[in-house]
């Protein structure tokens, strides 16, 4: 019988996906383990792996349709000795699951990646399996949801059901089939008139990132109660350290964003309380830190973590942040590289952006959007001098962060940024 190839979900908030790209095609021999497709989830655009072996029959959702759900038949395996005549009686795909147009549910805030557990993946009522280890299980009338997985991310493949069975889990009769409902009568619908004053243009479709992104920032906006702090850093003696740490080495390159990011790390530190995030019966405080960093992609706006930041020096932090940066900006972030973070960083100075506040990254309770650094007039032992100065905006959650604990946060900030050898300590 043809094993059915199932959309993956390849990140927790995952409901639909972009088939990206077909790398295997119809008549080629697949092994388990081989890469057959490339996936655009809704952060990012990663590998498919198959699970089982045999041959690649028939290809239902081509390269580049938008909006397949979850779960949605991709593509038909045949197993060894098998022929295209049973692929007759193979499912089709539905239609209506990748319709680009359908409405999606708001995902979930992103939270910390919890650790993997030793049992099947689930979300809700779903069990993330292999097609042959869903129908030796239909076929043993064992309960997915009793058996360990071992495949990516707790997937449960073959050997974990042949396994269950052998270890004696008990199993259940297989439950009926629930009737299917009659497909509700569609309405037809005039499309909208044209304005014929409104300037010619282009339709450039929204990628799955970009629909997230503007889910979760009208989300961030709409329900997260926002407060605003800035303040001054003078960033002359900063310029300074960074122009004689780079002059002594080639194995990095520090830019004023490493600074930054290691200022908020120990920060961070001082200032615990605003390492946290929100939720609706506890504030999580976080014993880690954890710094995302916002970068521009072709895509969108995405936010790759450095993790444990204040226990990396600055050459770590910058080799760490440009590898980072580059696989954002080519779509290849891991999961855990983009997932979880407790604070954030946007920083628009090489924009040559003065100041500016940025929209908070829920659950996370402060994002810290840097300036540009620019010569001004500043006024030095009541004398009128020139700095080069870096505004600094925190939007913090209220519910949160109180505005003394952001005042606090960020005093320590600038006394960082202003002392850089403290950082080098």
């Amino acid at each position: 019988m043809p094993i059915e190839i199932l959309m993956p979900a390849l990140s927790p908030t995952m409901s639909e996906g972009t088939l990206a790209r077909w790398l295997k095609n119809e008549g080629d021999a697949v092994k388990s383990g081989d890469v057959i497709a490339e996936i655009e989830t809704d952060k990012a655009t990663m590998e498919f792996e198959a699970v089982d072996e045999g041959t690649i029959g028939k290809i239902l959702v081509p390269a580049g349709t938008s909006g397949v759900k979850v779960n949605t038949l991709i593509a038909i395996l045949l197993e060894e000795g098998e022929d295209a005549s049973v692929l007759s009686a193979a499912p089709k795909a539905a239609a209506a699951s990748v319709a680009a147009a359908a409405p999606v549910a708001s995902p979930a805030p992103v939270a910390a990646a919890p650790a993997v557990a030793p049992v099947a993946v689930q979300a809700g009522d779903r069990v993330f399996a292999s097609p042959l280890a869903r129908r030796l299980a239909a076929g043993a009338g064992l309960d997915l949801k009793a058996v360990k997985g071992s495949g990516p991310h707790g997937r449960v493949v073959k050997a974990d059901v042949e396994a269950a069975l052998k270890g004696g889990v008990a199993v259940a009769p297989a439950p009926a089939a629930a009737p299917v409902a009659a497909a509700a009568p569609k309405t037809a619908m005039a499309p909208a008139a044209a304005n014929p004053f409104e300037p010619a243009y282009e339709e450039v479709p929204n990628s799955s990132i970009r629909k997230v992104i503007a889910r979760r920032l009208t989300e961030a906006k709409q329900t997260v109660p926002h407060f605003y702090l800035t303040i001054d850093c003078e960033v002359d003696a900063l310029l300074k350290v960074r122009a004689e740490l780079n002059g002594r080495s080639d194995s990095y390159k520090l830019s004023v964003n490493d600074f930054v990011i290691r200022a908020v790390a120990l920060a961070l530190k001082k200032v615990p309380a605003a390492n946290a995030s929100w939720g609706e019966d506890a504030i999580k405080l976080y014993r880690d830190v954890d710094v995302s960093v916002a970068v521009a992609t072709p895509n969108g706006l995405i936010t790759p973590i450095v993790r444990h930041a204040d226990h990396k020096g600055l050459a770590a932090i910058s080799n760490e942040m440009k590898e980072l940066a580059t696989k954002a900006k080519d779509g290849k972030l891991k999961p855990e590289e983009f997932q979880g973070g407790g604070f954030t960083i946007s920083n628009l100075g090489m924009y040559g952006i003065k100041e500016f506040a940025a929209i908070i990254n829920p659950p996370q309770g402060c994002i810290l959007a840097v300036g540009a650094g620019e010569q001004r007039p500043v006024v030095k032992n009541g004398a009128l001098a020139i700095a080069t100065v870096m505004t600094c905006t925190l939007s913090v959650d209220h519910r949160v962060v109180d505005g003394a604990v952001g005042a606090e946060f960020l005093a320590a900030f600038k006394k960082l940024v202003e002392d850089p050898l403290a950082m080098l300590l």
